[in-house]
């Protein structure tokens, strides 16, 4: 048997997630073009497919922000330091999605950019803020990473505290540019509020925002919950989970994402799914209470087939847009009206999130969101991989 291979890296938090950092160049060479050798090195190092959803022999966290990996390389625009490629990997499946961002962990982006080598030394102060300007390669997007700097080095320690990540942390602001996904406008339907047909459920109201990442609003009341729902209420439920499933896999044909609704198995990580109330008490996953005063809405959101602990960094994208277009499924839910930022309600707490919108042309534009999160190295070094065949192109 061939023995294993080191490969550097870094494990990250980013956000709510966690994800293993790459630089391109350190990558074998028949990995450093997307294909097959790069899925199946990255299936490996995660441990996936995992027909026991643990991931025992990897390193990913069984877990849909967990199961993550992030690949940078030199910038290929003009102005920006670096270019940013994220993969989902699938738990019990064996492919990477490569169709979206991961918002949690472009928090992490620029702190890695800079200690990788990507940002030229004259732009990192000695003590103060590094402007990071990534490239989001997977959706072609700038996002803009405000990076705390002490001694001409990444500050990852300090006080501030982000609701579903157990430890305070520096403070990161990210900010993501023109977010509307890809090429595609922000309504892909051209309608603030559609209804769904979904079989077996009827016509449901959805808000189909492309901002972030391609998300599906529905109103909770309208699918029987109350928007105060925690992992265990969703999760533990087949029935339930197939459901939503099946609400993703129309909405996604509906958003013009596929052609038919069995492509929907084979595209997990887009589009998003999430249903949205308005405030009401409920005690967070952390035993934190949360009063209806302390947020504008609630939001839950599924990711990867299951309901997320806290909220998707992209998914707060969306939502932070929404939010700022009156007459939304999500800007209703907050009270409706004119709205730059939101404080909403997710199972692990609260976030905080702010988007500036405007009619273009007749039609809705966003020129960013805004958001804070907080990253750090939880270790770098090398992964270990066993040289399989796929590594020589045998």
């Amino acid at each position: 048997m061939k023995p294993q291979i080191k490969i550097p890296a870094a494990y990250m938090r980013g956000g709510t997630s966690k994800g293993v950092f790459f630089r391109l160049q350190d990558l074998p060479e028949i990995a450093q073009q997307p294909g097959k050798a790069r899925d199946e090195l990255l299936l490996r190092v995660i441990g996936s497919p995992d027909p026991y959803q643990k991931h025992t022999d990897g390193m990913g966290g069984a877990t849909s922000s967990t199961s993550k990996a992030v690949i940078l390389a030199a910038p290929t625009e003009p102005d920006h330091d670096v270019d940013y490629l994220f993969g989902q990997v699938s738990i019990d499946k064996p492919f990477v999605d490569w169709s979206g961002n991961c918002g949690n962990l472009s928090a992490a982006v620029g702190a890695f950019a800079i200690s990788g080598g990507f940002v030229s030394p004259d732009r990192i102060p000695e003590n103060g803020t590094c402007t990071v300007r990534i490239w989001q390669a997977n959706i072609r997007k700038t996002i803009i990473s405000h990076v705390p700097i002490t001694n001409g080095e990444v500050q990852e320690t300090g006080d501030f505290e982000l609701d579903g990540v157990t430890f305070p942390a520096a403070e990161i602001k990210v900010e993501f540019m023109d977010p509307a996904d890809g090429e595609g406008a922000i309504f892909p339907t051209g309608n603030l509020i559609d209804d769904l047909e979904v079989p077996g459920l009827g016509s449901l109201q959805a808000t189909m925002i492309n901002a972030g990442i391609p998300t599906i609003f529905l109103n909770a009341e309208a699918i029987g919950f109350k928007g105060t729902e925690l992992q265990e209420d969703i999760n533990n439920d087949p029935g339930v989970l197939e459901t939503f499933e099946t609400i993703r896999a129309h909405g996604a044909v509906r958003m013009g994402l596929i052609d038919n609704i069995e492509q929907a198995a084979s595209r997990q990580h887009t589009p998003k799914i999430a249903f949205v109330a308005e405030p009401t008490d409920y005690q967070a996953s952390s035993g934190k209470q949360i009063n209806a005063d302390d947020v504008d809405l609630l939001v839950r959101a599924l990711s990867m087939g299951k309901l997320h602990h806290a909220m998707m960094g992209t998914a707060a994208v969306a939502i932070a847009t929404a939010a700022a277009i009156p007459g939304t499924v999500v800007n209703l839910a907050a009270g409706g009206g004119d709205r730059t930022e939101v404080v909403f309600g997710h199972p692990s707490g609260t976030l905080k999130v702010g988007a500036e919108a405007e009619i273009t042309d007749g039609n809705w534009a966003v020129k960013k969101a805004i958001m804070s999160r907080s990253a750090r190295i939880l270790m770098e070094g090398s992964v270990r991989i066993p040289a399989s065949d796929f590594l020589t192109g045998e």
